[in-house]
């Protein structure tokens, strides 16, 4: 019995609705259809334990090769199983659950996993003819769903950790005991508010794991700067909308760009970040520059539709990603943040950066 989450089964619910349509679907920021864009699916790749698997698309059967013998399913027959899978996900209350009404078809078009094998580093591959260009591009995707719970676009964790200095203070011990034992629901953003009532400023130092800082400084050397200044924003305004914590922080300028000619510098590097965050760059581990195999994301909407992000389409990719994400408040106690603290007779304040998709 396979047992999944909303998100997992999600995956194969994509399958059977992009077989079933025959078509992928562009989207815009606002997760709509772009109207008049559609490419035709040629096939749809599949990496499984137990071997690759193709399923290729001929008038209104699906052909499924990659064992001894092909399969030939008529396409209706997908329409309806995603259909099926569509409202059995919607039902579920469960954190994980089964869907045996489907798992016999799986078994039959060797689509034996939920998930795409661990080696492969896309959820799903697709072959499109581009009408634009008369070419045949095989894109790799990473699958996230609106059907479950909002996934993270950048995990939250010591190496996310961005390091201020508390100048323009002399804080007691009795101060940072006292602002430090503050427990309210925004205790961070209340700290912070009480260290600024004492004449005190956080001033950006740098991030507290080199790799994570070098990789910011190969997408571009002032990101760690900027980042540092929307964490700040985030936690000490109104704002968590990715889209108007760069808007704030472009208003204030605090990298003194010259924006005469009204250059959008902080929209244009935050963008790149994103980009590379959603394509492959991990805050511990050393970034090259490389995208993996994965080159987009398939949004599963809530009311079934599967649209396209590709970097195929980087305009439309950039800003999806700008626009559909927020920052959220990891765990302080977990990830060493939200204190005052001392080192080498200076005191220093931790915030952390998450990264989370809104719906």
């Amino acid at each position: 019995m396979l047992t999944g989450n909303k998100g997992e089964w999600s995956e194969i619910y994509a399958l059977f609705k992009l077989l079933g349509d025959k078509e992928l679907n562009l989207g815009n920021k606002e997760i709509e259809k772009i109207q008049g864009i559609v490419y035709p699916i040629l096939k749809i790749l599949r990496s499984e334990t137990n071997g690759d698997f193709e399923y290729s698309i001929k008038d209104e059967i699906v052909f499924v090769t990659g064992s001894s013998e092909t399969l030939r399913i008529p396409i209706t027959t997908f329409k309806e199983k995603a259909l099926l899978l569509l409202n059995k996900i919607k039902e579920s209350k469960e954190r994980t659950f089964s869907v045996p009404e489907i798992e016999g078809f799986m078994q039959s078009i060797n689509c034996i996993s939920l998930k795409a094998s661990s080696t492969a580093k896309t959820d799903i591959t697709i072959v499109v003819h581009d009408q634009r260009t008369n070419q045949q591009p095989t894109l790799g995707f990473s699958i996230k769903s609106q059907l479950g719970s909002p996934s993270t676009l950048l995990n939250a964790g010591k190496t996310t950790n961005f390091i201020y200095k508390i100048v323009g203070t002399n804080l007691t011990e009795n101060d940072i005991t006292q602002i430090n034992s503050i427990d309210t629901r925004s205790k961070i953003m209340d700290r912070i508010v009480q260290v600024q009532s004492r004449g005190g400023k956080l001033e950006f130092i740098k991030t507290e794991k080199q790799v994570f800082s070098n990789n910011l400084v190969l997408i571009d050397s002032l990101l760690p700067e900027i980042l540092s200044q929307i964490v700040f924003d985030f936690y000490s305004s109104e704002f968590s909308h990715l889209a108007d914590l760069v808007n704030s922080t472009a208003e204030k300028n605090p990298l003194n760009f010259d924006i005469e000619n009204e250059h959008k510098f902080y929209k244009y590097k935050i963008k790149r970040f994103l980009t590379d965050v959603a394509l492959g760059m991990m805050p511990s581990k050393v970034w090259t520059g490389e995208y993996d195999a994965t080159g987009g994301y398939l949004v599963v909407k809530e009311n079934g539709d599967v649209l396209c992000y590709h970097i195929y389409n980087r305009n439309e990719f950039e800003n999806y990603l700008l626009n559909n994400t927020k920052l959220d408040t990891a765990s302080s106690s977990r990830h060493g943040f939200g204190e005052i603290y001392h080192e080498n007779g200076e005191l220093y304040f931790k915030l952390n950066l998450q990264i989370r998709f809104i719906k």
